[in-house]
């Protein structure tokens, strides 16, 4: 089966198929086993640039997640040497006469042969491919818009098309979608703007699109499961930066992501984390009674990433917080953080350090 995986699918470190690609600040897609591997041995380049890092690294969890385990649930065909014409099927998507299995089966053939090869993605994009896509966004019909976002989703995997394609007005269609659209429109069209924001440029347009952060912040509230998981992985991806931090705020991010880090979605508390660093959020944080109950419950059981997280969220809100560092200690968290100094993953540990730290200059107060 690896074999017939696109190459964009593998880590240029292990040459493995990704489990958890995540975007390095240099631009590189790798595995996070992989590069954190690399980072714990105390690197601090990128492996293929060999440019420096910023200290702590930050790695983005990039849309390949979701389209690799898509693509690996389905069954491969036999490999098929005929490319269907872009400008036939293209015709089909535009033509008011065409029948809408037709334009459905277009979308699909267009989504299966642009999955597995960069150039037939570009291939497309040039050919126009884009606006006729977007139209089908429109659709009353949900197969037809849940397809075209499908489409939407790959070619947005290359960075040269990024830029493109929010110059050709996807956000607008996409954030439709995402408040709008039915069956797993919603969270593909999330995943989309996931894939757009990897750009730092495209972070800053897309925030600032006006229903953009505010569609994610609702489908963080009233999605599903999947939808929910693919909100926050987008808010996380905006909130790297501050400009996206203040936005989510002010859209009331806050208790709705306290609300799902509490039903067991870890990725919130990583979005809470850079919203922490935010005095308004901190603020927020501060008023919700619960929050450190949730926090440690994270520190004690989570995964190694949810930990991570858990220790940076509540490092912001002791450092600044006199209170909240108080009750940290009464809570048992600087022995908890004790413990974490033999974890063995560095970032845990770094961020256990940290929190230690912080709460030492708390201790007089107990």
């Amino acid at each position: 089966m690896a074999s017939q995986l696109p190459d964009d699918f593998k880590c240029p470190i292990s040459l493995e198929i990704m489990s958890d690609p995540v975007i390095l600040s240099s631009g590189h897609t790798f595995d996070r086993s992989s590069i954190q591997r690399w980072l714990d041995a105390g690197h601090r380049t990128c492996p293929i640039t060999k440019l420096p890092l910023p200290e702590p690294p930050s790695l983005i969890p990039h849309a390949l997640r979701s389209l690799i385990s898509n693509f690996t649930l389905v069954s491969f065909p036999h490999p098929q040497h005929y490319l269907p014409n872009p400008q036939t099927l293209l015709h089909l998507l535009l033509s008011p006469s065409s029948r809408l299995e037709d334009k459905i089966n277009s979308l699909d053939q267009l989504t299966r042969v642009s999955k597995r090869d960069s150039a037939i993605r570009r291939r497309l994009t040039e050919s126009g491919a884009v606006s006729a896509v977007l139209n089908c966004i429109d659709s009353p019909e949900p197969w037809l818009q849940e397809k075209a976002l499908h489409l939407l989703l790959n070619l947005s995997l290359d960075d040269d098309s990024k830029v493109g394609l929010v110059a050709e007005g996807i956000v607008g269609k996409v954030v439709y979608a995402l408040r709008c659209g039915v069956g797993d429109s919603r969270a593909v069209a999330a995943t989309v703007l996931t894939s757009l924001a990897v750009l730092e440029v495209n972070k800053v347009t897309i925030g600032s699109y006006p229903d953009a952060i505010p569609g994610l912040v609702s489908l963080l509230q009233i999605g599903n499961s999947r939808e929910r998981k693919e909100a926050a992985t987008a808010l996380f991806t905006f909130c790297s930066f501050p400009d996206n931090r203040v936005r989510a705020i002010q859209n009331g991010a806050v208790p709705i992501l306290i609300q799902n880090a509490n039903s067991g979605l870890e990725r919130a508390v990583e979005v809470l984390g850079l919203l922490a660093k935010c005095k308004l959020a901190r603020d927020e944080m501060g008023r919700c009674s619960e929050l450190l109950d949730i926090l440690i419950g994270i520190v004690r059981n989570g995964s190694a990433r949810g930990v991570q997280y858990a220790l940076l969220t509540l490092s912001s809100l002791c450092c600044y917080s006199e209170k909240m560092g108080v009750e940290a200690l009464r809570e048992g968290v600087f022995e908890i953080c004790v413990g974490l100094l033999e974890d063995d993953n560095e970032k845990v540990r770094r961020n256990a350090k940290t929190l230690i730290q912080v709460l030492q200059g708390k201790r007089k107060n107990v």
